[in-house]
């Protein structure tokens, strides 16, 4: 049998047989070194599949002979961070509301599980600064205008119970009728007369034909001055707060089609302890208001 080997005779090496411009190419054998690491990793990827989590399968992949889970690694660290907080979130589910602030510890705790608690379940709407979306009539919650008051008591009750929708029968509502049925000017009076509730822009002419309009069919809930009716939840006209702009356009649009948005109860989706951390969270961004007990005695210290 004839031996065609080439051996280059500069380096004594075999080449392959290939040739570019005169230039041979060299068969050079792998480093040991690096033949073996690459069978030691070979070896390492097969026993690794049958140890641990690899090939996919129809409805999962399979679980491995340690039956290891990166899903079970959080739970257990989860569990294990609740269990260490276990005494606060007791407390934390049995305090009143209206005293929280005063026990520091528990507070500070609270508010930090309720920015958690925000950032995963509230921000999508409200924002992840809690300032709202206008265009889409997600209250800001950093101002101290609330349809339902500001304590962290009714807080909590709108977070438990949501607003409007048909899940939770205690849910807050209410309900503002379109007003399409009025003549074209007497919207547009209507309009400059709520405009100058709040010193927005207006026509004075106009606005003073609307005042009877708005006694006639606004003041009910409103109040006689635009201030509003918390009980009822009718925002009040007269503080420059508009939840779904203070335009001309966009309050005659509210008039003839009024928008009302719908918050989901959380009660069964979070449990006590994450609505009342959530709630303290809420309260202390800047528009939360003092109970009524409260106010009265920080007047009279």
């Amino acid at each position: 049998m004839t031996d065609n080997r080439k051996i280059d005779p500069t380096t004594g090496t075999e080449t392959t047989g290939h040739s570019w411009d005169g230039i041979e190419e060299l068969n050079t054998p792998l480093p040991r070194w690096w033949l073996w690491t690459f069978y030691a990793t070979v070896v390492w990827g097969v026993i690794y599949t049958i140890l641990y989590p690899a090939w996919p399968m129809v409805s999962g992949a399979t679980t491995g002979l340690l039956g290891y889970s990166t899903r079970g690694e959080v739970a257990a660290e989860i569990a294990r961070v609740e269990l260490s907080n276990a005494d606060l979130t007791e407390s934390l589910v049995t305090v009143d509301l209206g005293v929280l602030a005063e026990n520091e510890p528990l507070h500070r705790f609270a508010v930090q599980a309720g920015r958690s608690v925000f950032a995963a379940h509230c921000s999508q709407c409200h924002g992840a600064g809690a300032g709202g979306v206008k265009a889409s009539g997600y209250p800001n919650l950093l101002d101290d205008d609330w349809l339902w008051g500001g304590t962290m008591q009714e807080i909590a009750h709108t977070v438990r119970h949501g607003i409007r929708n048909e899940e939770d029968p205690e849910a807050r509502f209410s309900q503002m009728p379109p007003f399409d049925w009025m003549e074209p000017e007497e919207l547009d009076a209507t309009v400059h007369y709520v405009r100058s509730l709040s010193d927005l822009p207006h026509d004075a002419a106009a606005a003073g034909q609307g005042a009877a309009l708005y006694v006639d069919n606004c003041s009910s809930c409103h109040g006689s001055e635009g201030l509003g009716d918390r009980e009822i939840g009718a925002p009040n006209l007269a503080d420059a707060i508009w939840l779904r702009g203070d335009s001309y356009a966009d309050i005659l649009a509210q008039l003839k089609a009024p928008r009302m948005g719908v918050m989901p109860p959380w009660q069964a989706r979070l449990g006590e302890a994450e609505v009342r951390a959530v709630s303290a969270y809420v309260h202390g961004l800047g528009g939360g208001e003092a109970a009524v007990g409260e106010a009265a005695a920080t007047s009279a210290d």
